[in-house]
């Protein structure tokens, strides 16, 4: 359980960074900060996913607060356009932890402690919010609902907006224009009194830093006002579902239960594997790593999952679920979502690649991406060594063949296997690897030529292809054949002391030290796990030791090391500066799994690599408390930036956290 007192709640300026989140498995959320701040547009109680897993919607900004006793205290804290904050009940938080994944707030009113908590039902674009007034004599609390209708991206100006409101059993209905999706709010005890104020110039300072527009308004809804005994509750639901469940004892347990099962499934393979399994960080991870692993229901596979890249904004993408997946669902005992992603996906290949985003109903799935494709076959071969699943492989064998013909033949985006054994890839306008920032027409890091990764994962599918083929009885030469090439070929990466970044590019070799030949020795077939090592143990050695005095920081590895004069080591401004510094020294958090995998890889010393993940897992205490964030300033402090919440950096940690043992 990871708990915080009066140190870092009653100060705004460190509160106001820690967020929560909360999901509900099929792409909707609600999320905040400690100190009850409003800080991002992506903030809010209901952020319903309104066409699963995407479609998401602000509906349910907050609640406004308020508790009376013989004296008054305002529970709220909001920071205005003007820079005042008002009111500031911040400094009425005793304590704020987390159950599980449940954010749970303690507020002290002179003898009375008051106890608030927020979760999401699993499976409904359901929030609820539950007080219990612990000790103290009786008081009166006093909620009003700030709402929405917004896609989570925008803003709002309130003008002459009027919303619909009407009453229904236990709550009231809101319908903010003709079209809208109505979507309710209920309570457990007590009668909304409806209103109709709009709440105006909500500073976010998030937004502010993001060089994007920082001002949003919201609606008071409604009023709604309990009187609360030592020993009682109030539970509040906001809901897109018309009749949810308003038993909070009930709800409560329900979530309790599935967060408990998830961690029963995840030890059932951890406790013998790796000793810290039973740690409260491992829990944490295992509950961090369910909340991106959402259903895709398709036309045919109805049970169809994905998984959200990040929160609060992104959607499923091909490159980020397929380096996730073995840690999100095989570290954590959860083979049979692995089998069922593998199977979603594989429905959406066409000429040898996997689209890089999604594709919602009726939409066109774009392919702008060279190595989702490649991170898939490790994403089955992760799942294979874990279930020896011989009829998976079977079902997607001619699939997984067709993709090896693609590429030897050549397909989009001048996507190719080059005489030398290498993957050459790349036209002008496009960014297809996984530093793929663009700006309008600017590629930020357009890599066009034989990037180093791309090659190391084309080896490392061949040798899965090779084992897979020995596997299911059919002809497997050719691709030991093809990859003995590329293992040949791949000599051309070495730079004296560590690798050529791309080879071939339309200015010649790019020797930007980079994190990326860090797979060269991570992967598990390039690395040498069943021989045929990409490079030399002393260019291991090498490559390790460098990427350590050049790139590695606490959390992750720097996307270009300091040296570089194109460094940018501060994450943030407009979208111009924030993109151009992404991959240009930003520290990315899922590549410190890599990295470790190689170091133990050269030095064998499990403790040594293990120690390299402690500040990341130390993180969960910051940031996005209970999960990790995406990016980090490359310059220290190593500030968070980019998504609070992101798949890779979990998973990565959870994988490699196993691989170790």
């Amino acid at each position: 359980m990871l708990t915080f007192g009066r140190e870092l709640c009653g100060d705004l300026a460190t509160a106001e960074t820690r967020e929560w989140l909360v999901t509900n498995g099929m792409g909707g959320y609600a999320a905040g900060t400690v100190a009850g701040i409003l800080t991002r547009r992506y903030h809010g109680l209901l952020v319903a996913a309104l066409q699963p897993p995407l479609g998401r919607t602000l509906l349910v900004t907050k609640l406004e607060e308020a508790v009376y006793t013989n004296k008054s205290y305002e529970l709220s804290t909001n920071r205005w356009i003007d820079g005042s904050v008002s009111p500031q009940g911040y400094r009425f938080i005793e304590s704020f932890r987390l159950d599980g994944s449940i954010p749970v707030w303690t507020f002290a009113l002179d003898d009375a402690l008051l106890e608030k908590r927020i979760w999401m039902q699993p499976g409904a674009n359901t929030t609820y919010v539950r007080y219990y007034l612990h000790r103290g004599n009786a008081v009166k609390l006093s909620l009003k609902a700030l709402v929405n209708y917004r896609d989570y991206h925008g803003n709002t100006q309130a003008r002459s907006w009027q919303m619909e409101t009407g009453y229904v059993p236990h709550g009231l209905c809101v319908q903010a224009f003709s079209d809208a999706i109505p979507y309710y709010l209920f309570s457990d005890r007590g009668q909304f009194q409806l209103h109709h104020d709009w709440y105006q110039k909500f500073e976010l300072s998030l937004e502010r830093y993001r060089g994007l527009t920082h001002i949003d308004d919201h609606l008071c809804v409604a009023s709604l006002a309990v009187e609360l005994a030592p020993g009682e509750s109030l539970l509040v639901a906001a809901s897109t579902v018309a009749a949810p469940s308003l038993d909070g004892e009930s709800a409560l347990a329900m979530r309790q239960t599935y967060e408990r099962q998830l961690l029963t499934q995840a030890f059932n393979i951890s406790e013998q594997q790796h000793p810290l399994s039973t740690s409260g960080e491992f829990q944490q991870l295992v509950l961090a790593a369910d909340q991106f692993i959402v259903d895709r229901p398709l036309v045919n596979e109805p049970e169809g999952k994905t998984v959200i890249a990040g929160y609060p904004w992104f959607g499923d993408w091909g490159r980020d679920t397929m380096i996730s997946l073995p840690g999100l669902t095989l570290a954590t005992g959860r083979p049979q979502i692995a089998r069922t992603i593998i199977r979603t996906f594989s429905r959406y290949l066409d000429q040898g690649m996997l689209p890089n985003l999604f594709p919602d109903a009726g939409e066109t799935p774009e392919y702008n991406t060279v190595d989702a494709i490649l991170w898939y076959f490790e994403a089955i071969r992760a799942y294979y060594a874990a279930t020896g699943d011989d009829a998976l492989l079977r079902e997607i064998w001619s699939e997984l063949a067709a993709v090896i013909d693609w590429h030897q033949c050549g397909t989009r985006y001048n996507i190719h296997l080059d005489s030398d054994g290498l993957i050459y890839a790349g036209e002008p306008g496009v960014q297809l690897t996984w530093m793929d920032a663009k700006v309008e027409d600017w590629v930020v890091t357009p890599r066009i030529g034989k990037p180093i990764e791309i090659s190391a994962l084309w080896y490392n599918a061949l040798r899965c292809m090779e084992l897979f083929a020995r596997v299911l009885g059919k002809p497997a030469q050719d691709y030991k054949t093809l990859a003995q090439h590329t293992l040949i070929g791949f000599q051309r990466f070495w730079y004296g002391a560590y690798c050529y970044d791309v080879l071939d590019g339309p200015e010649g070799h790019d020797a930007a030290m980079r994190p990326n030949q860090i797979f060269a020795i991570s992967l598990p077939f390039a690395g040498g796990e069943a021989g045929g090592a990409l490079l030399e143990p002393e260019q291991q050695r090498s490559v390790v030791d460098v990427c350590g005095r050049e790139l590695l920081t606490s959390h992750g590895l720097r996307s270009l090391t300091p040296t570089h004069p194109q460094y940018v080591g501060t994450y943030g401004g407009d979208s111009l500066e924030r993109d151009g510094a992404y991959h240009q020294g930003t520290t990315w958090g899922w590549l410190l799994g890599p990295y470790v995998q190689a170091h133990f890889r050269v030095y064998q010393d499990a403790a040594r690599a293990r120690e390299l993940l402690t500040p990341l897992v130390q993180h969960l205490h910051g940031g996005c408390i209970g999960s990790l964030s995406e990016i980090f300033d490359g310059d220290a402090p190593m500030t968070p930036r980019g998504c609070m919440a992101q798949a890779w950096t979990v998973a990565e940690v959870l994988r490699v956290w196993q691989w170790l043992g």
